[in-house]
């Protein structure tokens, strides 16, 4: 039998892709898929980028390069991308409803069906990590490199959490009006930080932050933010209060949590992560029209529709897969970029070359643990992105027999 060549794969590669871009409606909104797949991305390539696991003699603890060089701050702005996410969510979720609605399914049914998609897979990481932390204290590890280790796996379980509930609250927050849940967070930070009240208080806007986007979210569905002008607003409003917050009002300049730090933008969110959120939101409706007339190019849909169907697991097994590689590189020594402290460029530039391995073991991790996302085993049932029949009330049309 004659080897593939290169052209011949290629061909094959595009003739996949064009049944996937012809399997798909015309009137599916590609762009809010190519924003979700860019925000899970995103968070991914942040986390690997500015989490280090660094290990001092036995024991492994969390670094950032952020708590060393400060001055590289502006990779958080361009990779802490939740704010897309839970604008995407708030649309998607606002128009599940309404559809759902329309078509007689009760509240219930609705909200079960998409929770069990966030769920779903979580069953697999939590059954996995309690195995690997028994076998890690029971042969000895100390305890602060196991629950360094656990926090990390266990880390984007907080993100499910506050979406769950927004989504919840689908019903109630779909016509609010998304100033309402900005002067909350204003109001919480103005006591925490002026007038010395509780930094307790602070959890308040973990629920009030998130809500923001994700009502900008709604009135995008309600299709009040189609005009070019929402979007600029957004855009030049939120950087202008973002820059006037880190340069005068004394918040800092990273957009992630860095180890050490005093205050953290994201944990919880503060003023500053809020408005910076506004400025993506604002940059993602602007680019809406330019990526749906780069999703109409096979290729590029193709790959989008991959993100979209493995997001779940991509997101929750980002963290496991680089301390994979990081406890498999334990075995050839201390390895730079991997297990040193990230306090030079030296550093930055060894963990650029750590990327593609991270990414290979999340691939390994994906062909693991993707069909717990659909809650099947591989290869049954149909895709959530592209599939033929009628869609569920609760989620928007698409069409294709085949699992991409």
């Amino acid at each position: 039998m004659r080897e593939p060549t290169p052209h011949g794969t290629w061909d094959g590669i595009r003739r996949a892709a064009h049944q996937v871009d012809a399997a798909t409606p015309a009137d599916r909104d590609r762009a809010v898929d190519a924003l979700r797949a860019f925000a899970i991305l995103g968070v991914v390539l942040g986390h690997w980028l500015v989490t280090a696991l660094v290990a001092d003699g036995g024991n492994l603890h969390t670094a950032s390069p952020l708590q060393h060089m400060p001055r590289l701050a502006p990779i958080s702005w361009a990779f802490q991308t939740l704010a897309v996410f839970f604008l995407v969510g708030g649309h998607v979720a606002t128009r599940g409803y309404t559809a759902a609605r329309a078509r007689g399914v009760p509240y219930r049914t609705w909200l079960v069906t998409r929770l069990s998609r966030l769920f779903t897979p979580v069953a697999a990481v939590l059954a996995l990590w309690t195995v690997v932390t028994v076998a890690l204290l029971s042969s000895g590890t100390d305890y602060s490199t196991v629950r360094t280790l656990v926090k990390l796996a266990l880390s984007p379980l907080w993100f499910l959490v506050v979406f769950a509930a927004l989504t919840a609250a689908t019903p109630l927050v779909t016509r609010l009006n998304p100033l309402w849940p900005l002067a909350v967070v204003l109001h919480v930070d103005l006591l925490r930080f002026g007038l010395g009240a509780p930094q307790s208080l602070g959890w308040v806007n973990l629920a009030a932050g998130w809500l923001v986007p994700y009502t900008l979210g709604a009135a995008w569905a309600r299709g009040e933010l189609e005009r070019a002008r929402a979007g600029w607003v957004l855009l030049l409003g939120g950087a202008a209060a973002t820059a006037g917050l880190v340069l005068w009002a004394g918040y800092p300049a990273s957009m992630v949590g860095v180890p050490g730090a005093s205050v953290s933008n994201l944990d919880p969110p503060t003023l500053a992560a809020v408005t910076f959120g506004l400025t993506q939101c604002g940059l993602a409706l602007l680019l809406r029209d330019r990526l749906r007339r780069t999703m109409r190019r096979p290729l590029a849909w193709t790959a989008v529709a991959l993100v979209n169907l493995s997001a779940m697991t991509i997101f929750l097994w980002h963290q496991t897969a680089m301390m994979a590689t990081t406890a498999t590189g334990l075995l050839a020594g201390r390895l730079p970029g991997l297990h040193t402290r990230p306090d030079d460029l030296v550093w930055v530039a060894y963990r650029l070359t750590w990327l593609p391995v991270f990414a290979l073991a999340l691939t390994v991790c994906w062909t693991a643990f993707r069909a717990y996302e659909h809650g099947r085993p591989a290869g049954r049932g149909r895709s959530r992105v592209v599939r033929t029949g009628h869609a569920p009330a609760d989620r928007p049309r698409t069409a294709g027999p085949r699992r991409v």
